[in-house]
């Protein structure tokens, strides 16, 4: 397939800036370039602008203006979130829950506090990436100053009962935080319905530009400041604000919201061809995550006797662009923590495919992947010495083989 025709499947990772967002932007750049913390005509010009977005994207959340926190993207939200509610109440309690499937932005920033001295329950997941609100409520202790608990898992695409489990923490007195990336401006995000205290949010997951996120802080919740310096939003998170950037995500997330309910409809079709598709075609072949508590746009498999990084390069020269989890960490060697925590073993984990459809994609093009995947998958396991060992019968096969003989046989 050549560059002309490439399909790009990997809208979890990234999403192209929408046309309407950058005709939004593009006037901030050229003519409204003043600092909205200036007294003077241009600089009131700004801060009238800024203003207006705060509030367009506080009106997507039901959320009010004075809670929507702009930074410079979803992994500072999260790290802000995290860092700001230890800080703040390390005299209460030294208590962080979470998952062991989030997002390295969460992992990570738990990984710095607990050599802080802060103390970590990491809740595993069921087979499908699914936390209980049973589990958090008993994990809090009197000690716990902090949930956090993602919306939809990134690589998985798995649905997570935030609701639930925000109510057995507010019940417990205890702040409770999503990290809301994937979700946004796919599933509803309504604050208030969802009774969250803090949650984050990326622009370019939902075609704004990279380099914007927002924070949502529920009033009379007080963190510490991420960065000091100026007053900027607030007084609690220092810097000129990037006011292009800030109107296009408003703008972006504007249109996600108004576009949600035929996008989901669409774009679920298309997925569930796709997941059919290639379950019907690729023999010892899985689908992770959960069957219907997924987000529309996620497909992710496994392939067993492959190996994820050759079936990656081989699409991309097919013309796919598609990942094997997340964009943060593709660059590692290790297999997915998202796939091992479900109970996937190393040699399957490896062999992990994640397709994320967007806007953008048509259904002819997204079920073209499937008769490439099916060439791919099959030369991969002609050059595999563990499925020449199966051929041979002297293993069996991790995966079941639902179009195979019952004893994984062609």
């Amino acid at each position: 397939m050549s560059d002309t025709k490439r399909v790009y499947l990997d809208n979890a990772a990234t999403t192209r800036v929408r046309d309407e967002v950058l005709q939004a932007m593009l006037p901030v750049f050229q003519n409204n370039y003043g600092n909205a913390s200036s007294i003077y005509r241009e600089g009131q010009a700004a801060k009238k602008q800024l203003e207006e977005s705060r509030e367009t994207i506080a009106r997507c959340l039901n959320a009010d203006p004075s809670e929507i926190y702009f930074t410079s993207c979803g992994s500072e939200s999260d790290n802000w979130a995290l860092k700001g509610t230890a800080l703040r109440y390390a005299k209460k309690g030294r208590h962080i829950i979470t998952s062991a499937i989030e997002h390295h932005a969460i992992l990570h920033t738990c990984e710095s506090l607990a050599k802080q001295g802060y103390e970590i329950t990491y809740l595993p997941v069921d087979e499908y990436g699914l936390v209980t609100p049973e589990q958090v409520s008993s994990a809090i202790r009197p000690d716990t100053i902090l949930v956090t608990i993602m919306t939809a898992n990134n690589e998985i695409g798995t649905v997570e009962p935030i609701r639930e489990i925000a109510e057995v923490c507010r019940a417990k007195g205890v702040l409770f935080h999503t990290d809301a990336v994937q979700a946004g401006g796919v599933l509803p995000l309504d604050v208030k319905a969802l009774q969250v205290d803090m949650l984050s949010l990326s622009g370019h997951k939902i075609y704004a530009p990279k380099g914007v996120g927002v924070l949502y802080i529920r009033k009379g919740v007080a963190i510490a400041n991420f960065m000091d310096g100026g007053a900027q939003e607030r007084g609690k998170r220092a810097g000129t604000e990037n006011l292009p950037y800030i109107v296009g995500f408003a703008r972006a997330l504007a249109l996600a919201v108004e576009e949600m309910e035929a996008q989901e409809s669409r774009i679920l079709a298309i997925r569930d061809r796709l997941i059919e598709g290639v379950l019907d075609r690729i023999p010892y072949a899985r689908l992770n995550g959960h069957s219907e508590l997924r987000l529309p746009g996620n497909a992710n498999f496994s392939f067993e006797f492959i190996e994820g990084e050759s079936l990656l390069l081989l699409l991309d020269h097919m013309g796919f662009s598609c990942s094997s989890g997340s964009a943060c960490t593709s660059g590692s060697l290790d297999p997915s923590h998202v796939l091992l925590a479900i109970g996937l073993p190393h040699e399957i984990a490896h062999g992990s495919l994640r397709v994320s459809i967007g806007r953008d994609n048509t259904e002819e093009e997204v079920l073209s992947i499937i008769p490439a995947l099916e060439q791919i998958v099959a030369r991969l396991r002609d050059m595999s010495p563990l499925y020449d060992d199966f051929i041979k019968g002297k293993s069996t096969p991790y995966l079941s083989c639902d179009r195979c003989g019952k004893n994984g046989s062609f």
